[in-house]
């Protein structure tokens, strides 16, 4: 084609018909992406032609890691004891390295999320570390450990608390010991934060300069209030482009619910999955088309790998080795992808706040509650279980009812 009809969308396309030859390695994807870069950036016309995230391209091909949420539970509790105790250079007693494989053993059976699993076995681990390797036989123990935390090393409330809590899940729900009442440690000083919250201004300015499957994935993230990962890990099936609905499974906690699917990203949405679909056949007919599904999920629900409906909305143009099975899948996008496009966004447009992804999601709360939306309603679309985590967006708008006006303004 002529290079001023040369799309992002094209520049996409051939890099996966590379990579499905199976001839490729990752460094030469990237350079081949760079060699295009180059030829594109010397011409003249560029004002001429559609802009190009050159940056979305290359994350695209990025490869999930093996200790990626989405994948870390291939690795058994203790090859994934091993690797953390390797990166910590640090020694336990044969008892004490028993007792962090089991703590994960035990969070798998009931099904935890895989971010609870690292940060309880993190802290357990550091806390048979700073009793030198050894497991404390009673839990009096733990608030010289937490006083060590709050008075040395100056962590925050939140930090201590999630500590705190670790420690308890050892004793009672591991080694099946009464602790009792933990008292007699310092607390660290809570900081109440309010949540960052764009007006419809700065959002309209925001994603008036982001394109792509970054610009989708942020649109979305506004517009229905999903976390982060809860977008990345989207599959076709929890799209329910008929009825106007998108099916979060699986959110934080372990918790299902159903959201919206604004009717002014629909028709977008809706072209980005006729561009997966295409995608996933080529896939098929190369010998490919397999995503990752966990065991028990296939079990109860039955399928194939390669089923469309099982395909993530947001996958990468990497097709890559699963670390379990060894074989070839399509996984999702890495969630650097959106992080990134969101701050250089942001930063383009000279948004004088911290802006995140979770920004968007705060201001999906507050933007309807100024609409008037009840607060049991909002808090049953962020997946809040208690209603007084949803309440923290009431101090950031005039509540509902209610005109403060500043006396300067009177």
């Amino acid at each position: 084609v002529r290079l001023k009809a040369v799309t992002q969308e094209l520049i996409r396309r051939w890099v996966e018909a590379l990579d499905r030859n199976g001839d490729f390695e990752l460094w030469q994807l990237r350079q081949a992406l760079k060699a295009v870069e180059i030829l594109m950036d010397e011409r003249d016309d560029s004002a001429d032609r559609p802009p190009i995230d050159w940056e979305e391209l290359g994350s695209l091909c990025e490869e999930l890691g093996a200790e990626h949420v989405t994948l870390a539970r291939t690795q058994s509790a203790a090859e994934a004891v091993e690797k953390s105790l390797s990166k910590a250079d640090c020694r336990l007693d044969a008892e004490a390295a028993a007792v962090s494989r089991k703590l994960r053993e035990v969070i798998r059976r009931r099904n935890m999320a895989i971010r609870t699993e690292k940060s309880y076995a993190d802290w357990a681990e550091r806390y048979l570390v700073y009793n030198k390797g050894h497991l404390p036989s009673s839990p009096r123990h733990v608030p010289t450990f937490l006083n060590y935390l709050a008075l040395e090393r100056n962590v925050a409330a939140a930090t201590q608390a999630q500590a705190l809590n670790a420690l308890i899940f050892l004793y009672r729900e591991v080694l099946e010991m009464d602790i009792g009442v933990l008292d007699g440690f310092k607390r660290a000083r809570a900081s109440r934060k309010l949540p960052v919250v764009l007006t419809r201004t700065e959002k309209d300015l925001l994603f008036s300069v982001m394109s792509g499957t970054s610009g989708l994935m942020a649109r979305l993230m506004y517009g229905t209030g999903m976390r982060l990962m809860e977008c990345v890990r989207l599959r076709v099936q929890n799209v329910d482009v008929g009825n106007s609905l998108i099916h979060v499974h699986e959110g934080k906690g372990g918790k299902n619910r159903v959201v919206p699917l604004p009717r002014a990203y629909k028709d977008e949405l809706i072209a980005h999955l006729k561009g997966r679909k295409i995608q996933h056949e080529q896939d098929v007919a190369a010998g490919f088309g397999e995503v990752f599904v966990s065991d028990g999920l296939l079990r109860r629900f039955g399928g194939s790998l390669k089923d469309w409906s099982w395909q993530y909305v947001f996958a990468s143009s990497r097709i890559s080795t699963d670390p379990r099975s060894g074989r070839m899948m399509r996984h999702h996008v890495s969630e650097n992808l959106v992080q990134k496009a969101v701050k250089t966004a942001s930063r383009k447009i000279e948004i004088p706040k911290n802006v995140s992804c979770h920004v968007l999601r705060h201001s999906f709360a507050t933007h309807l509650l100024q609409a008037g939306s009840d607060i049991r309603t909002v808090q049953e679309l962020l997946g809040h279980a208690d209603v007084s985590t949803t309440m923290i967006y009431t101090h950031v708008i005039n509540r509902p009812g209610v005109s403060v006006v500043s006396p300067a303004d009177l």
